[in-house]
């Protein structure tokens, strides 16, 4: 029993000893990974790198990140400041927030920073995007996509907008069954734009397959750029090249249309815009710059849509003061027809005849529910922020920001921590935009209230996305009402974009034409 009793002795201490040399070996190696990133620093710079951790070797903090989610931003900016260092995804990261911290990274555009997006997504979106150019040719670009969302070209949305919400919010009320309203807000989304921005004709079948093509490609334009079988890549520029092939005839139709006045869409504006500057646009160009306002318009607005319609639910009171504002402008009566009747816009939906009653002057007259708009994308804005590359090392909040390193904005921290509204900004508070909020005026020109970005890449379709979400508003208040299919509220999710969990699951009932919930209409 004795020898035996040593082997097993023997055996615990070399395991020891092979766990204390492992943890040894562990310390090292991240001290040595540490001191890597130490010894990055530019040192023609005198300041110092910004506070944080570079997490584990090779690591970084990637698996902390996936784990914890926008919590793990929330946690090191409380205990770094606006300002810190992490390393994510493979890269050194500076992660921004702040009014005038996020100003100077998006003002130096082209100058400090420019656009980061991974090889993959320049490979699936193309060349002839706002996306992948900087520079001249994306102050060019940028030029020509404004006439496609100028005030005259948004006048001419705004009915056939309110058109294609009223149909929807009436087949929600027609459900049997509970909505799924988040992807009920995708299908919608990819409508509203292959219609509007893209001119497109489509029936429901051909719809809804070419948006599973597109979802396609959204969903790998972040995958590794291997192109090989099977590979995320190669579904995405498989799908890609079906959405290119479908975009064809129609753009070959807007190549041939010459008279300004008679162009309804945003891609014909394209073209008109760049022949105007002297520029005859390629089909490939025109491809490309198709798919991109696809992107650009599908997912973030329905996200926008969906949190809208949950935080409505959420506070009645703001319910209650759209009514109001509805009724003070002579607006509180829906239009209501019978499902099944004919008109409408080809590829919208062809159930409603009733004319659209609201124009884009008159949106402008909703000022609260401008102002519940705007609250919803402070509150939740769709995207958490961007990516950029520094150019060259320059000074922020007292630290260097080194050049080749990634700086990502956080549009969410950012709306989180402004201390300049007039009530707190955990809160849902839509007065916090009113005139009579002198702080709320003064904020939107400080940065403190980004979710469509700043400077040289601001969203173009900014104002096109706020109308459609006052007239979404507006049919929802004036048409319906709705609850929760579900115990509770649901989660959400933030990452890449912000949406409930499940979906969100509501039942919609129509209102009758006379009534509202309070009872008779006046």
């Amino acid at each position: 029993m004795f020898p035996w009793g040593l082997s097993c002795l023997s055996v615990l201490g070399a395991v020891g000893t092979a766990l204390l040399c492992a943890g040894l070996l562990l310390i090292l190696a991240q001290h040595l990974w540490t001191l890597r990133w130490m010894l990055s620093r530019d040192r023609a710079c005198a300041l110092p790198l910004p506070k944080g951790s570079m997490g584990w070797p090779f690591l970084g903090e990637t698996l902390h990140w996936l784990v914890q989610g926008s919590r793990f931003h929330s946690s090191r900016r409380e205990r770094y400041g606006m300002v810190f260092k992490t390393h994510l995804l493979g890269k050194p990261v500076i992660r921004v927030s702040g009014a005038e911290n996020v100003r100077t990274i998006l003002l130096g555009e082209h100058r400090l920073v420019c656009n980061q997006w991974p090889q993959s997504a320049h490979i699936l979106l193309g060349s002839h995007t706002l996306l992948g150019s900087v520079g001249e040719p994306h102050r060019r670009r940028r030029k020509v996509l404004a006439h496609a969302f100028s005030r005259s070209a948004l006048e001419r949305y705004v009915p056939r907008l309110q058109g294609a919400l009223r149909r929807e919010v009436r087949s929600w009320c027609a459900a049997p069954g509970p909505i799924a309203v988040y992807q009920a807000a995708k299908m919608l989304t990819f409508r509203m734009a292959a219609s509007i921005l893209l001119g497109l004709r489509l029936d429901e079948a051909q719809c809804a397959e070419l948006a599973r093509t597109f979802e396609q490609l959204v969903e790998n334009l972040f995958s590794l750029p291997l192109d090989v079988p099977f590979s995320g890549l190669r579904k995405g520029i498989r799908a890609r090249d079906q959405l290119h092939q479908h975009l064809e005839e129609a753009i070959a139709e807007k190549l041939r249309e010459g008279k300004a006045e008679e162009l309804g869409d945003a891609l014909a504006l394209i073209v008109h815009s760049a022949r105007e500057l002297g520029h005859e646009p390629s089909v490939q160009e025109l491809k490309e710059s198709a798919v991109e306002l696809l992107f650009a318009a599908f997912f973030t607005t329905a996200s926008a849509s969906t949190s809208l319609v949950l935080l409505l639910l959420q506070h009645p009171a703001a319910l209650a003061k759209i009514r109001q504002e509805l009724a003070a402008q002579g607006l509180e009566r829906a239009c209501h027809c019978e499902p099944g009747s004919a008109g409408g816009d080809a590829g919208l939906g062809s159930d409603c005849v009733c004319e659209p009653d609201l124009s884009l002057a008159a949106l402008g007259r909703l000022r609260y529910i401008d102002c519940v708009v705007k609250e919803v994308l402070r509150l939740l804005p769709p995207v958490s922020g961007g990516y950029r590359t520094a150019l060259r090392t320059f000074e922020l909040d007292g630290y260097q920001i080194p050049k080749g390193w990634s700086v990502m904005y956080s549009i969410r921290d950012t709306h989180e921590t402004a201390a300049v509204y007039c009530s707190p900004p955990e809160g849902f508070d839509p007065e916090r935009f009113s005139s009579a909020c002198d702080e709320a005026r003064g904020a939107v020109g400080r940065f403190h209230y980004i979710p469509f970005g700043g400077g040289a890449r601001s969203c173009l379709g900014q104002e096109l996305a706020q109308a459609m979400l006052q007239l979404l508003a507006v049919e929802l208040v004036r048409t319906a009402r709705w609850e929760l299919a579900t115990p509770a509220f649901p989660a959400m999710q933030t990452v890449p974009i912000v949406h409930p969990v499940d979906g969100l699951q509501l039942f919609f009932h129509p209102l009758a034409p006379s009534t509202t919930p309070d009872g008779p209409r006046s």
